[in-house]
């Protein structure tokens, strides 16, 4: 029996039903392609838009908000950040190095599309358990294909996560971040205006690499090896240096005002440039699809208008400017065709030459802005078995070994001192980049943060509760650099949205992010859903990933770090608990790998205030060491501390073993000198605070009570050994 076209497409019988009460007739094979494409979950968020407008995304200091290229925030001093994260989750999956390469490309046009030089890429990622070797396999393509082509276009990545968990096998998540810098005067909106106004594509020739990636790859899961071949064309080829050429052309033609509106071409290609273009502007547009430069032959008009080959945008620009813009395009090697034309009347038609036929006529806003609208039901998953009520622990020493994993060979992969902006690399709690001038260079005196979070364990538990945990635990990041947070930005990472229970979730998760970010005067300002993280029918843990951006006022000299020195005394601050709900040990040992149990109490406004103290004591340097107590408890945030400085711990006063591993939030460790300790307490009392004296930093053992009694070298053996091993393992055979 043959499928409907609109079906094979992507489109449901109610969506081709939409598009002929649209048009007023039966929409050819190009306009349907269109459709498919601009009205997929991934450029239309059609299941999603009804719960993201629950979010926050205003502040006086926010001066573009959801729904452009990237969120863009004053910082002061003239200066402007340009922030936005995206997914590459599927295509990463059927092919990891272009998968991940083509997520760097699109993120990096994303950015100076804005008009903002890019400085820096973070990236966020979940693998299967490294004893599978695909995930294995998976993890060195990613890795390899951000560091490829990071590298080479020449912006750092100076940070992110890796996370192995069964439930990412074969759904791996790669999200990249990246953050730019741009004049407050030179910020550009991907709009076009103008009647008479042309549309320039720049950049790459046009190939079938990628054709209908958004429909074919982020709206459905992954089956059998069969469905995941047939899915391999559909995975775009990025050339970094290509990408290198065009940041310089575009910033260069940015710089000299040659440019009305931009817009990269990513998710659907020219469809969703010049539609999105067109119907933010209000205007209409001509396509001539036979003026764009091919790289195969016989490609058809919906191959060219749907194709996401990388390295291109669309500049609109007066016909007066064209020639300054040619010459500039030819300086920099970047090749620039006219393709279009603004005009009245709000349709977006494809023509074969101008004077040609008319191949496609359709309302650019019918593209752009009136996809369907789901309010999808959903369903609270039935919940995740509880923690018996009595647990003991067998060996707390080699739970916390095997907890311990050290990411360096991943960040050993990526150049992160480009531009000499860092500060504070991979490894901290937050990235730290000096601010300087985007145009200039002259350095502010100031510093922005970064930092990525996200915890599938905490939000399968309680979505709500776990992601409002996890913006907090992106906050106390920030407070431990020193930095005061200015923008947020997610990508939420869910299953299938036909599943109520995993529109449940994202529900659940949109307003637990909402809560957090109200109690913490934090806007969002842009993010992307990635929907369909499935496999074989199981969809993923849901797992938010929040980019948290924040600035520190005075950056004249680098954060603590996460250290301790000899004689130290090593202080807790922030409440006490013994819950191990949600953790990862309660996992290991009660769960069979899975989350189980109830979710820790998170108090935002305690929160808050933990925060804020922390803040100023790293400001005011009365701090000689400090990290947060998150994934792993107490007990990981301590073996890290001690892998990193090769000095010991002798410490008491533990309640249990629950202590150790319980990832109740507000919470860090800090390392501080005995002459500062009087003041520290001091303000911790002062501002209603708990603090607790664990003990002090030396020697060459970790002790906690009778718990824990660690040689220094072998915690340091097993954080910086586990991933190279697995990976030389794995190499063996």
């Amino acid at each position: 029996m043959d499928v409907p076209l609109h079906r094979s497409l992507g489109l449901t019988d109610d969506e081709a039903a939409d598009i002929v009460r649209i048009l007023g007739r039966e929409p050819n094979h190009l306009e349907l392609a269109m459709y498919a494409v601009m009205w997929s979950e991934h450029c239309s968020y059609k299941s999603s838009r009804v719960h993201l407008k629950r979010l926050p995304t205003e502040a006086p200091w926010v001066l573009v908000g959801p729904g452009e290229n990237a969120g863009v925030v004053d910082v002061g001093d003239d200066i402007a950040a340009a922030i936005r994260i995206e997914s590459h989750n599927h295509p990463s999956a059927i092919e990891p190095y272009q998968g991940a390469a083509t997520g760097v490309g699109g993120i990096l046009r994303d950015i100076f599309t804005m008009g903002a030089r890019p400085i820096a890429l973070m990236d966020p990622l979940r693998f299967g358990p490294l004893d599978d070797a695909r995930s294995r396999w998976i993890l060195e393509g990613v890795v390899s294909g951000i560091s490829g082509y990071g590298n080479s276009v020449g912006v750092p990545t100076v940070g992110g996560e890796v996370v192995c968990d069964e439930t990412y096998a074969e759904n791996p998540l790669v999200n990249v971040l990246c953050l730019g810098l741009l004049p407050t005067d030179r910020l550009v909106l991907g709009q076009a205006s103008g009647v008479g106004n042309l549309a320039v594509l720049l950049g790459s020739a046009t190939g079938r690499d990628g054709i209908g990636g958004v429909s074919v790859l982020a709206s459905a899961g992954f089956g059998d090896e069969e469905t995941e071949q047939a899915k391999r064309p559909s995975v775009q080829v990025g050339d970094p240096f290509e990408e290198k050429r065009l940041i310089e052309a575009c910033l260069t033609l940015l710089n000299a005002k040659l440019v009305v509106g931009i817009q990269d071409l990513g998710g659907a290609g020219l469809t969703c440039a010049t539609s999105e273009t067109a119907s933010r502007g209000g205007v209409g547009m001509d396509v001539d699809v036979s003026a764009v430069p091919l790289r195969e032959r016989g490609m058809e008009p919906f191959e060219t208008m749907t194709s996401e080959s990388q390295e291109r945008m669309l500049a609109i620009v007066t016909p007066d400017d064209l020639d300054a813009v040619l010459s500039i395009c030819e300086r920099w090697e970047v090749r620039a065709t006219v393709i279009g034309r603004v005009t009245e009347g709000g349709r977006l038609r494809i023509l074969d030459g101008f004077a040609g036929e008319v191949l496609a006529d359709v309302p650019a806003s019918s593209l752009h802005d009136a996809a369907p609208l789901y309010d999808r039901p959903l369903r609270r998953p039935d919940p995740v078995p509880a923690i018996p009520d009595h647990v003991d622990p067998v060996d707390p020493g080699g739970d916390l070994l095997a907890m311990l994993m050290d990411t360096t060979w991943v960040s050993s992969q990526y150049d992160h001192q480009l531009f000499l902006n860092t500060v504070e690399g991979p490894g901290g709690d937050a990235v730290v980049l000096r601010l300087k001038h985007p145009e200039t260079g002259v350095e502010t005196g100031r510093g922005l943060a970064l930092t990525t979070d996200g915890n599938h364990r905490w939000c399968a538990v309680d979505p709500r509760g776990g992601t409002a945990m996890v913006v907090s635990e992106a906050l106390l990041n920030l407070a431990c650099v020193g930095a005061r947070p200015v923008a947020l930005v997610n990508c939420l990472n869910f299953g299938n949205p036909e599943h109520p229970e995993v529109m449940w979730q994202l529900s659940e998760a949109i307003d637990g992010m909402s809560a957090a970010c109200l109690a913490f005067d934090t806007p969002v300002v842009g993010g992307n859903v990635s929907l369909y993280n499935e496999s074989r029918g199981r969809d993923i843990d849901p797992t938010p990933v929040v980019g948290l951006l924040g600035v520190i006022d005075r950056l004249d000299k680098p954060p603590p770090g996460v250290v301790w020195s000899e004689g130290d005394e090593v202080v807790l601050i922030g409440p006490r608990t013994a819950a191990l709900g949600a953790s990862r040990w309660a996992a290991l040992h009660h769960g069979d790998g899975r989350p189980v149990g109830s979710l820790p109490d998170l108090d935002l406004l305690l929160h808050g205030v933990v925060a804020r103290t922390t803040r100023a004591l790293v400001v005011d340097d009365l701090l000689g060491g400090i990290h947060d107590v998150a994934d792993g408890g107490l007990a990981v945030t301590l073996g890290e501390m001690v892998a990193r400085s090769g000095c010991g711990a002798r410490l008491s006063g533990m309640t249990g073993f629950g202590e150790l591993f319980a990832e109740g939030g507000s919470r860090v460790v800090a390392a501080v000198a005995s002459a500062n300790l009087e003041e520290v307490e001091r303000r911790c009392v002062a501002a209603g605070v708990p603090l607790t004296v664990l003990g002090r930093a030396g020697g060459s053992r970790l002790v906690v009570d009778d718990l824990l009694d660690l040689e220094v070298s072998a915690v340091a053996a097993a954080w910086h050994g586990t991933l190279p091993e697995a990976l030389a393992a794995g190499a063996t055979h």
